[in-house]
């Protein structure tokens, strides 16, 4: 029973919760920018190398084949084509996150140099009062 109340305490803390949180909004961000690469940037680029699409450069190691049975043997292709594809999303990536690092790390730093209210006057001692009202009673004669 331990364990299972534990568990429950390690799964409601706050980090963990707000990691679960990252990991799915970062996969869903990994997706978007994956389309973005695929879908907006590559094309105009392999339109201006001359219509080539990056999904499709390989370099063919081993050709296609058929074995003895008469069943087709995949041919071994080396695709650097994606490669350079994954190598543009993780820039992209890369490039969004350290954006975004940099602009908290900016609010965090404003956060910072905001200055503090000065401090309220110490509150008199009871032998400063004492004075005080002495003080207004010689005044008052």
């Amino acid at each position: 029973m331990g364990l299972i109340k534990e568990f429950k305490e390690f799964a409601v803390k706050g980090n963990v919760i707000d990691l679960a949180v990252g990991v799915i909004i970062g996969g869903a961000f990994g997706k978007i920018v994956s389309s973005f690469v695929n879908d907006i940037i590559m094309p105009p680029i392999g339109l201006l190398l001359g219509g080539v699409d990056f999904k499709d450069l390989s370099m063919v190691l081993k050709e296609a084949t058929t074995d003895e049975a008469g069943e087709a043997v995949a041919a071994v292709t080396l695709n650097y084509g994606m490669f350079i594809q994954n190598v543009v999303d993780f820039v992209i990536i890369a490039f969004v996150i350290f954006l975004a690092i940099k602009g908290v790390n900016q609010m965090n730093r404003k956060k910072e140099e905001a200055p503090a209210p000065p401090p309220a006057p110490p509150a008199p001692t009871p032998s400063e009062k004492l004075l005080e009202e002495i003080r207004d009673l010689l005044k008052k004669q």
